[in-house]
Parts: C-alpha cells; structure tokens; sequence
C-alpha cells in the first residue's frame, strides 16, 4: 500500500471515529435568521427547488463534497455516494486524484462513480500544491478523463499541508499552475479551500487567472487540522490552529459581490435551513462532506437517501415561508436579518 493510500485511509477513519469539527469557531450562519413571510401568496406543491449547474439540473442546490477515493476501502463509500447522488439528483465530487500517478490500480476506485452514477454531475479533485510541481499540466486531463468529470477542483490546503508530517510545504506556482489550466482543461476549474474560507484577495486574483467557481469551504465544520493533529504519532498535538480560518457565512458574505465570480458554500452546512442561508447570502449552491459520510457509515444508504430529502424539504419549506418562488429569487431577495452588531 503506498504512503498516500495509507493517508487516504487514516484520514477516513479519523473523520468516522474522531470528533473533528472546529472546537470554538462556528460557521457565523448562526447570526441569522430569516424574516418570516406571513403572506407568500405560493402554492407550496408548485414551488421549484431545482437548479442548473454545469449544464445539469439539480433537485436542489446540494453537492456532496470531495472526502474519499485512492483506496480499495473506501470504493464502498464512493459507490454508495454516487448511487445517493443519483437518486436524490445532486452534485458529487471525488476526494484526491493524486494516488492515480503513483498507483494506476487506485482508478477503480474513483470510476465507480460514473459507473453507479452515469447522468449526474461528478467533479474530479486534484491538489494545488501538486499542481505547482507537476512537470506536464496536460496529464490532469487523465483525471478528468477517468470520471467523465463535469469540472475539476483545485484543493488548497495550505493549513493541512503544513501541519501535516508528510505535507507539501511548496505552494509557489499553485497560481500559476491553475491559470494554465483554465486554459488547457475541456471543463470548468473549480478552486476550494478544505476548511479555512476563501479571502476577497485570494479570490480576485483566482478570478484574474480564469476561474469562474470558488467553493469558499470556510471554518467551522470539518477541522483539517483536527484530523492531522489526530495523525500525528510524534507527542505534537497542538490544538493552537484547530480553529484557524474564516467562519464560512463571513467568506460568502466577502466574496459573493466580487463580479464574474460564482460561489460553493461548504464548511458547516448541515442541514436544508443552513443550505438556504448560505443560498440566501449569496452562493449558488451549498455542499458537504462529513455529514453525509456519517450518515452512510452508521445507517446506510436507504436511510440517508430519505435523510437528504429532507434537506429538500426543508430547504423547500424556507422557500414557501419567505416567499421566494425558486433558489434564485432566495439569492435575489432580502430574506435574512442579523444579530451582529458590527458589520464584517
């Protein structure tokens, strides 16, 4: 087994076994509310939950967010993920496709996807700090290749890589690196933190440089550097960067009115109330991971397929109960009041 299949597979059973989200921090989604629409003058039956994104309608506006792949054991959970995706019509995207240029065995695990899931909406993933290094852009279209992916993500990770023993510490040329590959890809480049949020200026020059889609995956959900602490075999448990990162509803919030730039809210959406607020604050769509993996781990796919309808639902409901006929009026329409007392 190589080095990074073994990290695969400790990172996956820390996330089931461990708790690992933000200790202090929350996402900030919880310094809204929506104003309540006692007159909606909707029918509720005809209200339209549905979305276009790359191309594809969803159900919803809901992407299950890249957690697994590269590993014989976590085929299972790529598998029953895709089979989710499909039968609740939302968006799913593969963990790492890096192990592929080490070990072209690791494809199986990733092209079950397309496999159980052939009409939907896949997205490949690939990390920035390997981008910067890879002597051939071109070979990236191997990736996109194996899953029929809809678009590829760039991971940034700068906060795991460096806690992380075997982390890559190098990320001069990662803007270089997705800037030729906006051009060279057939697909969309999608860039995403993995739990840290996205800042106006990292997202400005990720626009100058072609990208069109920033999932913000922003603080208080998943720690990364929770689950590398969990790893580490050397007695150096710092919890000190546990929290570090901007709160995921702050990240939307600065980014969502920089022009061109569509947004992925992830990092703390756990259910269909959250997914609206980030809706409402300015994504386009709303994803998530760990949730989902749980869910699979501890009751199976038939039951999380019913529990992802109810996102749905609920997200459905907050549509009827604020008077919005579809997610874009949601995005459109002053629906939510804050209790902050100072501005972002």
């Amino acid at each position: 087994m190589s080095k990074i299949s073994t990290r695969k597979i400790e990172h996956l059973n820390i996330c089931l076994d461990q708790p690992v989200r933000f200790k202090k921090k929350r996402t900030g989604f919880e310094h809204y509310d929506f104003l309540h629409c006692a007159l909606p003058e909707l029918n509720f039956n005809q209200i339209d939950t549905s979305i276009l994104f790359l191309g594809k309608r969803l159900t919803f506006p809901f992407m299950i967010s890249a957690m697994t792949g590269g590993h014989g054991q976590t085929e299972k959970f790529n598998r029953d993920i895709a089979i989710l995706a499909g039968e609740c019509g939302v968006a799913m995207g593969v963990g790492s496709q890096r192990q592929f240029f080490e070990d072209s065995s690791a494809v199986r695990s990733y092209a079950i996807v397309r496999k159980e899931n052939p009409k939907g909406i896949i997205i490949g993933n690939i990390g920035g700090a390997q981008v910067a290094t890879m002597p051939d852009l071109s070979s990236v279209r191997s990736l996109v290749d194996m899953i029929e992916a809809d678009a590829m993500a760039i991971h940034l990770n700068p906060l795991q890589e460096i806690l992380q023993p075997e982390g890559d510490n190098n990320f001069c040329g990662v803007l270089q690196g997705i800037e030729e590959l906006c051009r060279l890809l057939p697909v969309p480049v999608i860039i995403k933190e993995v739990g840290c949020g996205i800042s106006p200026d990292v997202a400005r020059r990720l626009c100058d440089a072609g990208v069109e889609w920033i999932d913000v995956a922003g603080a208080g959900g998943t720690s990364w550097a929770g689950i590398e602490m969990a790893r580490r075999e050397d007695g150096l448990h710092d919890d000190l960067f546990w929290d570090w990162g901007i709160p995921t509803a702050v990240s939307i919030e600065l980014l969502q009115s920089i022009k061109g730039l569509k947004l992925i809210a992830s990092g703390g959406i756990d259910n269909g109330i959250t997914l609206a607020k980030s809706i409402a604050l300015g994504a386009n769509i709303a994803a998530a991971a760990l949730p989902v993996l749980l869910k699979l781990s501890q009751h199976g796919i038939d039951e999380t397929i019913s529990w992802l309808r109810k996102w749905q639902l609920d997200f459905k409901r907050v549509l009827f109960l604020t008077g919005c006929e579809d997610p874009i009026q949601l995005r459109h329409k002053s629906v939510l009041y804050s209790d902050r007392k100072e501005e972002c």
